[in-house]
């Protein structure tokens, strides 16, 4: 998910608490008005009817867009619009590029789509073990309005791109035809000198045990992980471990409360945070450097509404160096699980990371820049958003599971811990990914 605006001003009861923050922007105006702005709407060819996998409640769906564009372009704004508002659990826009535009073509099957549960699958992967190597341009999720970057950024969208609308239907409550919409504000890239964003996803473990009293087959974190699998297959419980392994050192710990301290990777200036958490999230917090005499906390959450999600500018761009620290932390009640008309008829389970909404997650969508500094060179236009950058760590927890597999050399195992961008190295091994 990427940076959400809401269209209303946030209510008393669900106030945020930020240190850094500025909690209504002013780039939507700004882009609005800035000159050559160009609006397009994109939207499914026919309405499309969502059918969960049997067993299941949640259906991943992606759908092929072709923008009209002529030259390269930053998106200033984007603005989904679900045709079915209470099945839609979120939609993400990948990115994709000119040289797989054939493959993507060929997975839509004339205009049909295709299922996509975790990244969309262009290269072949199509599970929870690609997404990070897919690129994000945007995101939605319930309870905002559009999507507008910070002032003086965007989002590239070279010529000849195509992107992938994928949409996470939730059918707990029934299906209904859906024919969604996107809507893209955009400047062109020569001489806007915007600078280009990227994402770096900062997650933390769900280990959430049932309420004291209550008991059920899925009250186990064994028998609740081995359900995961079943739904969303193996990379999903790998991702699972994969994060108790790089937070906890390999040892879960049954908590309503879920942390995780990340090591910043490479020089970048932070733009503004998402938090996402699913139905059980109660509190979120990103503190820069905890523990330290430069702790800074860049966003609180002290009451969060699933249903009114957005993110945070910052007041103005933090810079993070290698050897800084970003904790993510949340806060959840399980006994939602027997009250939320959503989740109540379910059987009480002991509560995992996964990509159901009757799951949970706990992650920090940060949206950076490289630099302060815009680049004029064509090179740079082309490019495009960039993959979504995982913490290091996350790398070598991967590459210790696979070295133990006999997958990984250990001189393999020695390169990996040298990554800052974890993405395409879990990627090779279908270690990890995730979608919110």
């Amino acid at each position: 998910m990427s940076r959400i605006r809401p269209l209303l001003v946030v209510p008393a009861a669900i106030a945020v608490a930020v240190l850094g923050v500025a909690a209504i922007s002013s780039a939507a105006s700004f882009h609005a008005s800035a000159p050559h702005v160009t609006t397009e709407t994109l939207e499914l060819p026919k309405a499309f009817n969502p059918v969960a996998p049997k067993g299941g409640t949640d259906l991943y769906h992606c759908a092929l867009l072709a923008p009209k564009i002529a030259s390269d372009q930053m998106i200033t704004t984007t603005t989904f619009t679900p045709g079915t508002p209470f099945e839609v659990h979120h939609a993400i826009l990948y990115w994709v590029p000119p040289s797989q535009a054939a493959a993507a073509t060929r997975l839509n099957d004339g205009g049909k789509g295709w299922t996509c549960f975790g990244g969309p699958g262009i290269g072949g992967v199509g599970t929870i073990a690609d997404l990070g190597s897919s690129s994000w341009l945007s995101g939605w999720a319930p309870g905002h309005g559009s999507d507008v970057e910070p002032t003086g950024t965007g989002m590239p969208l070279p010529v000849g791109s195509m992107i992938v609308m994928q949409i996470h239907y939730n059918l707990l409550t029934g299906h209904k035809p859906d024919r969604s919409k996107v809507t893209l504000q955009m400047l062109p890239a020569a001489g806007s000198n915007l600078l280009p964003l990227h994402i770096d996803l900062y997650p933390a473990p769900i280990d959430l045990p049932c309420p004291a009293g209550v008991t059920g087959s899925l009250c186990s974190r064994s028998a609740s992980l081995t359900d995961i699998g079943k739904r969303f297959g193996p990379g999903a419980v790998t991702f699972d471990n994969l994060l108790e392994d790089a937070c906890s050192g390999g040892t879960p710990v049954a908590s309503d409360d879920s942390t995780c301290t990340w090591r910043v990777g490479s020089d970048a200036y932070i733009w503004d945070i998402t938090a996402h958490m699913h139905l059980l999230g109660q509190t979120f917090k990103v503190t820069l450097n905890p523990g330290t005499a430069n702790s800074r906390v860049l966003l609180d959450v002290p009451s969060y509404n699933f249903h009114y999600q957005r993110s945070y500018d910052m007041a103005s761009p933090v810079k993070v160096v290698p050897g800084d620290r970003l904790q993510v932390s949340c806060s959840f009640n399980p006994a939602l699980r027997g009250e939320l008309p959503y989740l109540r008829n379910l059987p009480p389970r002991y509560v995992l990371w996964g990509d159901g909404s009757s799951d949970e997650m706990c992650l920090a969508i940060v949206a950076v820049t490289d630099s302060l500094q815009a680049s004029s060179s064509a090179s740079a236009r082309n490019a495009g958003p960039g993959t979504p950058q995982w913490p290091a760590a996350l790398a070598e927890a991967g590459a210790r599971h696979a070295h133990v597999a006999g997958d990984l050399s250990q001189a393999e195992v020695d390169v990996s811990q040298q990554l800052g961008d974890s993405s395409g190295f879990l990627t090779r091994f279908g270690l990890c990914g995730v979608s919110y």
